[in-house]
């Protein structure tokens, strides 16, 4: 009796010295229950990040192996040295996925898991590319409204600006008409005689492109224009250097090329005239642009004076236009 006390009572102490023992946990290697991200924006040139996951059994350190995919999520293969948790996106990308592969590690073991595939990977951004010409809408007449369209982009623009312009007759000399820089442009008397066109400016976060549209018909008066014989209205006269440049309006209904005649003179000095000829009928009004450098006789110091005349087909003359310089 006594024996089976005592056997009793030391099974009762060795279990008390058991339970105070501290509890030892398993040994085991990382376990995913939340499988790995990607964050950033698939286009060439941008950063990728990774993102962990959750993981149990408390991982000390993770691993990364960036994947290479093609554009449905498949046949993924790793992308050499790209084994940082942040990957820049290359050329060599583009039309592809990619995916991330994590590797968790504690002192038991590790394990590895992958991340959802991106979207295709697109091509860097860049500024706009114009891949079709504005035009412009309307019609060419005075008291009418022009419409600018923007045309065909590359880059997707994120706005767009416009700057009307002012070309001659012959659709060259073009310059900016001051303050017309909307969608739209309201034809003036000042554009009769004038071609029109729009320069369109795409923008976007990378920078700007600029394409210009074809000219308009010749600007059409707002009632028809009738006269015996040719008009002539001087809009400017200016010297670059030694060469004279001379914008004149012509009108006439005939609507047939015209002879130009300049005629240079100087107190005390024999006049000198030249002939040109226009190479776009006014309809009926054009806007011409003619330059010429001044015999050597009318060059330096005094007074000078520039004379324009336009005659018809049929002989008739226009009334002159003057512009008297002080040299």
């Amino acid at each position: 009796m006594r024996r089976r006390v005592t056997r009793s009572l030391l099974a009762l102490a060795l279990g008390l010295a058991a339970a105070a023992l501290p509890q030892v946990a398993s040994a085991a290697a990382p376990i995913n229950t939340d499988p790995p991200s990607v964050s950033g924006t698939a286009q060439q040139g941008s950063t990728l990040t990774a993102g962990n996951g959750s993981w149990q059994n408390t991982p000390t350190s993770f691993r990364y192996q960036w994947q290479r995919c093609n554009a449905s999520g498949g046949s993924c293969v790793n992308v050499g040295g790209a084994t940082a948790r942040t990957y820049n996106v290359v050329g060599n990308d583009v039309g592809a996925t990619l995916r991330v592969r994590v590797t968790a590690v504690n002192a038991d073991g590790n394990a590895t898991a992958d991340s959802a595939v991106t979207a295709v990977v697109t091509q860097q951004a860049a500024a706009p590319k114009n891949t079709e010409r504005p035009t412009v809408s309307g019609t060419a007449r005075v008291g009418q409204t022009l419409t600018a369209d923007d045309g065909g982009w590359s880059g997707n623009p994120s706005s767009f600006a416009y700057q009307w312009q002012r070309c001659d007759a012959d659709g060259s000399s073009c310059g900016p008409i001051t303050g017309s820089t909307g969608k739209t442009y309201p034809v003036r008397t000042a554009d009769l005689g004038f071609r029109l066109r729009v320069q369109v400016t795409a923008k976007n976060e990378k920078g700007t492109g600029t394409a210009t549209s074809g000219v308009t018909a010749i600007v059409e008066p707002a009632v028809p224009i009738t006269n015996r014989r040719p008009s002539l209205r001087m809009l400017s006269v200016r010297f670059l250097g030694t060469t004279v440049y001379a914008r004149f309006r012509i009108c006439d209904d005939s609507r047939k090329n015209l002879s130009i005649i300049q005629t240079d003179s100087r107190p005390g000095v024999a006049s000198y005239t030249r002939r040109f000829s226009t190479l776009t009928p006014p309809r009926p009004c054009g806007v011409y642009t003619r330059h010429w450098v001044p015999v050597k006789r009318f060059r330096g110091d005094g007074r000078y004076m520039v004379t324009l005349r336009v005659r018809d087909k049929s002989g008739l003359t226009s009334a002159p236009a003057r512009r008297l310089f002080s040299l």
